[in-house]
């Protein structure tokens, strides 16, 4: 087992655990103390985690969205393939309004060199965005949405972002829910972010979504918005024939990478 795979694995065991000790750790993960300590020491570091004696405790309350840096060592291989699958579905000279998460942060790296105007919603996808050594035509034009700057998330909320954003006409939104059910859409753990994220939806002709299997039938509290208003769905998932049909229904193409 490498880094990154400890690294993934211990944040999802206190994901289920609210604190594990060091030698929990060295067994599930089949490496030494010393590996153990250092990996804590650098989670830590990420706010994945709070080290305690003997061990670590989780930094997430049950029901709570994870934290950024624990999100971003999930199912990366997958961020990037649908990453990659939204931006060949994005043309150039295009108007694109791109939802904030640790999705969203991999699609940014796809479009880093795309000429398109481009309204982020985190400054994690704006430094992504205006490479300094890029030349004119090879990198976005960017928006800023303004706002309160949540800490940790580095995203934009509140009324200002949300009225930016409706001032605008996007030809398409990229919207990253924290979780999606064929029964009620789009949902996010923030009521905060889902406000920005219907903002950003309904501004846009068309409403690409781009959601890792793991999201599907996960729980969130705050409504985004119904299937009706998402013209397609990026996802690793393997659909089923029943699930192929509920899209079909809601006239939502389903692109699996």
């Amino acid at each position: 087992m490498n880094t990154d795979e400890r690294h993934r694995l211990i944040g999802e065991l206190l994901r289920h655990r609210d604190q594990m000790t060091v030698d929990e750790l060295m067994t599930a993960c089949g490496a030494s103390g010393a590996t153990i300590r250092r990996d804590l020491d650098v989670l830590a570091l990420h706010g994945v985690l709070r080290r305690v004696h003997g061990g670590a405790r989780s930094l997430v309350l049950r029901g709570e969205n994870p934290a950024y840096g624990q999100r971003e060592l999930e199912d990366h291989a997958v961020k990037v393939r649908i990453a990659a699958g939204v931006a060949a579905m994005l043309q150039d000279r295009g108007h694109i309004w791109l939802d904030s998460g640790t999705t969203a942060t991999e699609i940014a790296r796809q479009l880093r060199q795309r000429d398109m105007t481009i309204m982020p919603m985190s400054l994690r996808a704006v430094s992504i965005l205006s490479p300094e050594d890029a030349p004119a035509g090879r990198r976005p034009e960017l928006l800023m949405p303004g706002g309160s700057l949540i800490p940790g998330e580095m995203s934009f909320r509140g009324p200002m972002t949300e009225s930016n954003i409706r001032s605008l006409r996007f030809d398409t939104a990229v919207v990253t829910p924290c979780a999606l059910n064929l029964k009620d859409g789009l949902l996010a753990h923030d009521l905060d972010d889902a406000a920005v994220k219907r903002a950003g939806l309904e501004s846009a002709g068309r409403v690409i979504v781009a959601c890792a299997g793991s999201k599907w039938d996960a729980s969130a509290v705050a409504l985004v918005a119904s299937l009706d208003a998402v013209d397609a769905i990026v996802t690793d998932r393997r659909l089923s024939p029943e699930e192929h049909a509920h899209l079909a229904q809601h006239s939502v193409e389903a692109v699996i990478v």
